[in-house]
């Protein structure tokens, strides 16, 4: 607020007028500012002040910023929503954008999260979070396991079929494999079952059975068998 004084004049009118040029964005312009004081004879004194208002401050956010973190495949977080405030602008406009690098095997992978928060002025805050998914969990069986036994050579039985889930792959690959070791005759040798769960990254599940076949029955006479008798020499 001005006053002016005059050589002649107890009360000198001062008058104010601002006037406002728009610069590139709505955070930039000029205030223009001119003070006239006028004595009762119309003698003039004129003050201009030029303002001139910018927008170099970045956005700032308002939500804790997530931090780069190793996850397994099926823990995987959501993006997280950000927002944030500014000095000038009452609404901050944030994108938000995801980059997939793949790894080794199809559950091991990066993601590169970036959140950018963008003022009206172009002023940009960016935070960028890594996310690094691995995949170090080995498949787990689903059926109950054939545990090691000792059988008679002619019940040894078949090989069971088992199957496995993995917390990343919906079909994990399952092989079997069977080695047979030979003992001291042919009914009695050892049959080693192996069976590996594989998921897509390689994380393996092992189950081996041993089988020990054995042969403890006495044979079995397949004709009547000829009893004991007294006969005459002549009728051996």
């Amino acid at each position: 607020i001005l006053t002016a004084t005059d050589n002649c004049d107890d009360d000198v009118t001062v008058t104010y007028n601002q006037v406002r040029t728009d610069g590139d964005c709505a955070g930039s312009y000029t205030l223009t500012r001119t003070w006239t004081a006028t004595d009762d004879c119309g003698n003039e004194t004129r003050h201009v002040q030029v303002i001139t208002v910018v927008d170099t401050t970045d956005p700032e956010w308002v939500e804790d910023l997530p931090e780069d973190e190793t996850v397994e495949c099926n823990a995987v977080p959501g993006p997280a929503v950000l927002t944030a405030t500014d000095n000038c602008d009452d609404d901050v406009t944030v994108t938000y954008n995801q980059v997939r690098a793949d790894g080794d095997c199809p559950d091991s992978y990066t993601l590169t999260r970036t959140w950018v928060a963008t003022d009206d002025c172009g002023n940009e805050t960016r935070h960028v979070q890594v996310i690094t998914v691995v995949d170090t969990t080995d498949p787990e069986w689903v059926e109950d396991l054939p545990e090691d036994e000792t059988v008679e050579c002619n019940a040894v039985p078949g090989p069971a079929i088992l199957t496995a889930t993995d917390n990343c792959d919906d079909d994990v690959t399952v092989t079997y494999n069977q080695v047979r070791t030979d003992g001291d005759c042919a009914g009695s040798y050892t049959l080693t079952r192996t069976w590996t769960a594989t998921d897509d990254c390689g994380n393996e599940t092992r189950h081996v059975q041993v089988i020990t076949v054995v042969d403890t029955t006495d044979p079995e006479w397949v004709e009547d068998l000829p009893e004991d008798e007294t006969v005459e020499c002549n009728a051996v």
